[in-house]
């Protein structure tokens, strides 16, 4: 589909690259001829000839570029939508699990709440260290809001 879209847009650049360099070959054609002319009279055949004309393809070249600009981004837009599209569609690989089940329960000193063994957030630190009866009792730590621990009363 890409190469399809792409095949399109090239020939509008190139075709907008063209008239914008005709257009200005054609503008300083009709410079160099009416610069050389005294008489307004003179010089009207080459602004019928070749300025008006000229200018006439740069706008034209221009309103080609922008819209073979335009038609270019779509295609990377369809592309990448096709993209997210088809990554949308993929399976997941391993359903969401349970982040701690461990009953052991640890706090690490200093901090506000009480984790499970296995939670991520104290699991291998060695500072962290078994969380005392009264500790629960007093309310000075609340429950991880990760791996969810029991309640101070329930464990």
């Amino acid at each position: 589909m890409r190469t399809a879209r792409l095949r399109t847009v090239h020939p509008v650049l190139w075709a907008g690259w063209a008239a914008l360099a005709a257009g200005a070959v054609l503008c300083v054609i009709g410079w160099y001829g009416i610069s050389g002319e005294r008489f307004a009279e003179r010089q009207l055949p080459y602004l019928a000839s070749c300025t008006i004309p000229g200018a006439a393809l740069i706008v034209a070249g221009a309103v080609l570029l922008a819209h073979g600009r335009n038609a270019l981004a779509a295609a990377r837009i369809e592309e990448l939508y096709g993209l997210l599209v088809a990554v949308a569609e993929e399976p997941e690989e391993s359903p969401v699990a349970v982040a701690a089940v461990s009953g052991e329960l640890l706090m690490v000193p200093g901090g506000t709440l009480w984790h499970r063994a296995d939670c991520p957030l104290v699991a291998g630190k060695p500072e962290a260290v078994p969380v005392d009866s009264h500790v629960l009792a007093s309310g000075e730590l609340g429950p991880c809001p990760i791996c969810e621990p029991p309640a101070a009363g329930t464990r």
